[in-house]
């Protein structure tokens, strides 16, 4: 794994660098590019994360985070995504300590996110990618909206530490970065000592993540001078099913 952030700029860049080290990380302009979308269009969803109702499940205690999510499928061959009827968000404990073993229902993506030209465009072209790197017919997708916000405190993006999250791939998308301290991001390999360290800033930059070979996490965000808040959008792609309750 190298020790500096380096920017892919095409797809061939991107599976190149998942290939190599497990991460990619892609500005908003590329990532717009490649998505055949202008970036103001990815920009137009912004205001939804307005509208994210709190997160019951947080077993810290803490009231810092919001979220919405929402699941499809996608057919590589066909370029088709398919919304499939809202569902549970389950992890194995294996994957996140705090929260696994817990169907957690949180409340659906709002329909008109779902059926915005914008976001399929963008689900779609990085899973073309991700096929690109391990060719599979179909992926399994789940979107998170989250927002994480400094109004009481500490909030933290990642309460269950370092991790990985049971899948194949995962995109974390920056979506506002408000006025507040912290919220690094951290990859690191899974079997080896290496990693990076960086913060995300720019509004629409995406990394991208080979579950299998780095574990990842972010670090908690601080008030600056008001209260500020964190703004992402996380996608996790799956081939063979989702992850269910066994």
């Amino acid at each position: 794994m190298r020790h500096a952030l380096l920017t892919a700029n095409d797809s061939e860049d991107i599976v190149q660098q998942l290939q190599e080290q497990g991460f990619a990380c892609v500005p908003a302009a590329q990532l717009a590019a490649l998505a055949g979308v202008p970036l103001a269009q990815l920009r137009a969803l912004e205001p939804t994360w307005n509208d994210l109702p709190r997160d019951q499940y947080l077993l810290d205690g803490g009231k810092y985070r919001a979220r919405r999510h929402g699941s499809f499928i996608q057919n590589c061959a066909a370029g088709t995504l398919e919304p499939v009827k809202h569902r549970a968000h389950w992890q194995p404990t294996s994957y996140n300590a705090l929260h696994g073993g817990i169907e957690r229902w949180f409340e659906p993506l709002a329909p008109h996110v779902s059926a915005d030209a914008a976001w399929q465009k963008l689900l779609l072209t990085l899973g073309e990618i991700f096929a690109l790197r391990r060719d599979e017919k179909q992926w399994f997708i789940e979107a998170h909206q989250f927002r994480i916000d400094t109004a009481q405190g500490v909030g933290r993006p990642t309460p269950e530490g370092a991790h990985r999250d049971g899948v194949h791939f995962v995109a974390v998308i920056l979506v506002q970065r408000g006025d507040m301290r912290g919220g690094e991001s951290r990859v690191f390999e899974a079997d080896g000592p290496n990693g990076v360290r960086f913060t995300l800033s720019e509004p629409w930059t995406v990394v991208l993540l080979d579950d299998a070979r780095v574990i990842h996490e972010t670090t908690p965000i601080l008030p600056g001078a008001t209260a500020g808040v964190r703004d992402t959008l996380v996608l996790t792609y799956r081939a063979g099913g989702f992850q269910d309750p066994v």
